[in-house]
């Protein structure tokens, strides 16, 4: 069986994200997940509100809503491979490399390695030109534990 064999479908990390978009965490901070052609994680702010700037004391975003963003793209990475198993960050390195300013951010996480039982990604934070101002690697603890619904994170 080939790794494309064993990979989601992307109804099932299509079903995952919006279940993850309806907790109250993301609705609240305004952050939308999705899997796009299933090789990737992209959270994305589409409105970068006031209560996330203040970085530097300036309109920049703040490096906690930075952070926050790359623990969510990090964290959601297994999905890519299980979307039915939980998993919790365990570990981000993250470098702030630019002010990140504008109206829309995007992160964006690739896996690296897999193993059986933690799993290694990287990602990018990208301003609404495109220009990478942040990245991150993280770890990721994978559990062999279902999530409650059976087969995404149902938060409520």
């Amino acid at each position: 069986m080939s790794e494309a064999d064993t990979r989601p479908s992307q109804e099932q990390l299509d079903r995952y994200a919006e279940q993850f978009n309806q907790s109250q965490t993301m609705r609240l901070f305004g952050a939308r997940l999705s899997f796009p052609q299933g090789e990737k994680v992209v959270v994305a702010l589409s409105e970068v509100r006031p209560e996330h700037r203040g970085g530097l004391g300036t309109a920049a975003i703040n490096g906690g809503i930075i952070s926050a963003l790359f623990d969510y793209a990090i964290g959601c990475t297994p999905a890519l491979v299980d979307p039915t198993r939980r998993a919790a960050t365990m570990q981000l390195s993250i470098s702030f490399e630019r002010p990140l300013r504008g109206n829309v951010v995007r992160a964006e996480a690739t896996i690296d390695s897999v193993g059986t039982s933690t799993l290694f990604a990287s990602a990018r934070m990208y301003d609404d030109k495109g220009q990478v101002c942040a990245r991150c690697q993280g770890v990721v603890k994978l559990s062999q534990m279902k999530w409650a619904s059976g087969e995404s994170p149902a938060f409520n």
